[in-house]
């Protein structure tokens, strides 16, 4: 599954969070929304669980707080990043505050090469070098996540823009992830003090 680290990590989020599952299919992306579930990960958690749940819920906050300080929104991140090689399009983003300076960390994919760009949240600057992969030095599921992609009408972006439009929040993250078959677009989205993550299912999408 090709996700970002930070999208790995949202399943824990809802420790200080309301975090939320949202299905939107049958695209192309005009279907509405439904909550599909919520969930309270905290709830039933050992002591020494529990201390560790406070401290990333800290860690947490001063995250998100720091992404809606952010000058640079996600959808901006990854219009930068594609622009600069052409032809390129966005397979994996993510928010990240660990730095000195808040960043988006953003995989797109061209032709058959993996760039991994980081974008300076605040100025929009590409910052640091570049990094290229060849595509087959992915493992098979990634590869053949990345040629659907390629092939497909959509795009992460579009993805982004109807999650941030069901949720009316702003999106932190997306990525991609294959489900029974099918390519999926997933975007975490920040929307007031709940985490929301939508799994848009885009027409084309089955794998071959």
């Amino acid at each position: 599954m090709m996700t970002t680290g930070r999208l790995r990590r949202l399943g824990y989020w809802a420790l200080g969070t309301r975090l939320f599952a949202i299905a939107l299919l049958s695209l192309p992306f005009a279907a509405p929304a439904h909550a599909i579930a919520t969930t309270d990960a905290a709830a039933g958690l050992p002591q020494a669980q529990e201390d560790e749940a406070a401290l990333d819920t800290h860690e947490v906050r001063r995250e998100l707080d720091s992404f809606q300080a952010a000058q640079i929104s996600l959808r901006q991140a990854m219009a930068i990043a594609e622009k600069l090689h052409a032809g390129s399009t966005t397979a994996d983003i993510s928010f990240d505050a660990a730095a000195e300076t808040a960043v988006y960390r953003v995989k797109t994919v061209q032709h058959d090469r993996v760039w991994r760009h980081t974008i300076d949240a605040t100025t929009g600057a590409v910052s640091g070098s570049e990094a290229a992969s060849p595509l087959t030095s992915l493992d098979s599921e990634d590869r053949g996540n990345l040629v659907v992609l390629r092939a497909l009408r959509h795009r992460l972006a579009d993805a982004v823009q109807v999650a941030e439009r069901a949720t009316s929040g702003k999106a932190i993250s997306g990525g991609l992830t294959r489900e029974r078959g099918k390519l999926n677009f997933v975007i975490v989205v920040v929307a007031g003090s709940d985490l929301k993550q939508v799994i848009l299912e885009p027409p084309g999408g089955r794998m071959r």
